[in-house]
């Protein structure tokens, strides 16, 4: 099973958008999927329709009480995309585990035992704190949503740090998918300008495709549904199906499933 961290410790950079669209087109294209729900919030739960009443089992029982991922996952309206939902309760696994040995492998052996996936994602918190650590060590490849906006580069500067520690001390095998713009618009200069400077300084590591500001991608959560079944046509949808086709080309080839 392939494992990809989505993560950027900036909040508002379209990455939670980016968590349930992929995984939706991952699974229209017949890979079996699990999006797992790091962040406390919980947004990627509820924008796939599973509701806080409905989640049983959470990525906080994974974490703290060590139970499986087949046993916390539970089938969205997507055929082929289960979930491991988040609850408020996530909010105090990082104290939780404070004292805890192997703290930051706690995600790691729970995807090393799981076997019922092709591909798994991880929807970060904005933060670099314990719970994106522990994704960070679990995955083997991140994919970085990044805001077409002046403060970008700085904060990935920060984010490329952490990577770079993490595979010093827990996961040597990380690598980095690349980086996906987000927000982009085009009738304004600077997010061009962003993209240039973002593509001049990272290369080959920028996918291609751009996702646009689209209001129908805004609208999408508030009805349960990713995009890409709430308007599959719209300007954002068909930029999600596009990277996922790019993401594609480049997920690690011995890890394909057949």
């Amino acid at each position: 099973m392939i494992c990809v961290a989505i993560a950027n410790q900036k909040g508002g950079v379209g990455k939670t958008t980016t968590a349930i669209n992929v995984v939706t087109a991952f699974a229209a294209a017949g890979w079996r999927t699990l999006l797992i729900d790091l962040d406390p919030q919980g947004n990627a739960s509820t924008g796939l329709g599973v509701h806080t009443p409905d989640r049983l089992r959470s990525s906080y029982e994974v974490l703290v009480d060590e139970v499986s991922l087949s046993e916390c996952a539970q089938p969205t309206s997507i055929p082929g995309l289960d979930l491991v939902p988040s609850t408020v309760d996530l909010s105090g696994a990082e104290v939780e585990l404070v004292g805890v040995e192997g703290r930051v492998r706690r995600l790691r052996d729970a995807i090393a035992r799981e076997r019922a996936y092709d591909i798994c994602f991880i929807d970060c918190p904005p933060s670099l704190g314990l719970l994106t650590l522990n994704a960070l060590t679990a995955a083997d490849t991140l994919l970085v949503p990044l805001q077409c906006e002046f403060f970008a580069l700085e904060g990935l500067s920060q984010l490329l740090q952490t990577v770079d520690q993490v595979q010093k001390r827990f996961n040597p095998d990380l690598g980095i998918l690349g980086i996906v713009l987000t927000m982009a618009d085009k009738r304004n200069r600077l997010s061009d300008m962003v993209g240039d400077d973002v593509r001049a300084s990272l290369g080959k590591l920028v996918f291609d495709v751009s996702i646009p500001r689209n209001v129908r991608l805004s609208e999408a959560p508030s009805h349960g549904l990713p995009a890409l079944v709430y308007d599959q046509g719209c300007a954002g949808s068909r930029a999600y199906v596009a990277l996922t086709r790019e993401m594609m080309t480049r997920l690690p080839k011995r890890k394909i499933a057949a």
